[in-house]
């Protein structure tokens, strides 16, 4: 496929990306949206949501259309670094250990029910995701690029769980919130599903492949983003984080109401901070910036505004924000508190 000259025949790409996605999927825009612009921006998924919302058919659809090297991970608490890795197997006839490569040495990886896993499996995890290398014995060993991890959690089901760390949680570059279909859109579910031992779907084409992929990454690297963008953005994530962690990293100085500033806004002193723990670190301020140009090209724009800021800032900040228990006691989850930090920042 052809890689696209501009911003008009980027967001025509996506549109074909996401026709291609609803041949099987029924609504959940918001979802294929941020898979997409994740995809482009290179950078790690974590969606989330009950079973039965097709998060492993999206997952494994988004691989077809890119015709990447696909693989699958069934998290388990028994679950050992070396089922993803791999590991030094003794070969008898050589008198040697050789190489035999696990399923992270793939385009696109499956992480299903990543909180399943135990803690050696995560770090193992971690080094494949930050640093796109694994270590097997006392060699590391590159992963195939592109490389993507798209995890799946359930937030209903806790029993036989372990939690994210946060460092590892910081690693994705977005979190998706898969939710329940409209009436409307299961109707479409049930009438596409209704054939008795019909096939997983549709075939798919391969619309997203390696170099459409990286004319796309061209195409939101050539989108203008204003100094007062980054400013707005720098305010918003400096501004998730309590007065106490702010003068802890020398940002006590703020900003009192215009969009001059690239510091933490003064918020309204109504105990708003005390639902808040800890905010996000300076990697959410890159990533909301990089998925902010993505989402400005979906539009056809060669330039972002505040709409496009804000739209990123919802994936890109909800699994970075740590809540207090006075939220969980208000009945706030993440997203309410964006939304009131969105509303309460000035709009360059």
């Amino acid at each position: 496929m052809d890689q696209p000259g501009g911003p008009f025949s980027a967001a025509e790409l996506f549109s074909l990306c996401r026709g291609e996605l609803a041949k099987r999927i029924a609504g959940q825009k918001e979802m294929m949206d941020g898979l997409l612009a994740a995809l482009v921006a290179g950078g790690h998924v974590l969606l989330e949501g009950v079973p039965g919302l097709a998060k492993t058919l999206t997952v494994k659809s988004l691989a077809e259309i890119t015709g990447l090297a696909f693989k699958r991970i069934q998290f388990t608490p028994d679950l050992l670094p070396a089922d993803l890795t791999g590991t030094l197997v003794w070969e008898q006839g050589r008198g040697d250990f050789s190489v035999r490569r696990g399923p992270l040495f793939a385009n696109v990886i499956l992480a299903d029910e990543i909180n399943r896993a135990p803690a050696k499996v995560q770090s193992a995890l971690l080094e494949a995701m930050e640093e796109k290398q694994v270590t097997i014995g006392e060699t590391s060993y590159p992963l195939p690029n592109p490389f993507f991890v798209l995890a799946t959690q359930n937030p209903i089901e806790q029993e036989g769980t372990y939690a994210l760390p946060e460092a590892e949680l910081d690693r994705f570059l977005v979190k998706l919130l898969v939710s329940y279909p409209s009436p409307e859109e299961e109707m479409d579910i049930v009438g596409r599903n209704a054939r008795m031992g019909a096939p997983g779907g549709p075939a798919l084409s391969v619309v997203l492949d390696a170099p459409a992929l990286a004319g796309l990454r061209e195409a939101a690297n050539a989108v203008l983003s204003d100094e007062k963008i980054a400013r707005y953005i720098v305010s918003l994530v400096s501004s998730t984080r309590p007065l106490s962690t702010r003068s802890a990293a020398g940002l006590s100085g703020g900003v009192s109401g215009g969009s001059g500033g690239a510091g933490p806004v003064r918020l309204p002193k109504e105990g708003f901070y005390r639902h808040i723990s800890y905010g996000a670190s300076p990697r959410a301020s890159i990533a909301l910036h990089r998925l902010s140009r993505i989402f400005a090209l979906m539009e056809g724009r060669s330039f972002v505004t505040p709409e496009d800021v804000k739209a990123a800032a919802f994936p890109v900040l909800r699994h970075r924000v740590v809540l207090s228990y006075e939220a969980e006691a208000d009945g706030l989850d993440t997203d309410a508190v964006i939304s009131r930090i969105l509303s309460l920042v000035p709009i360059p």
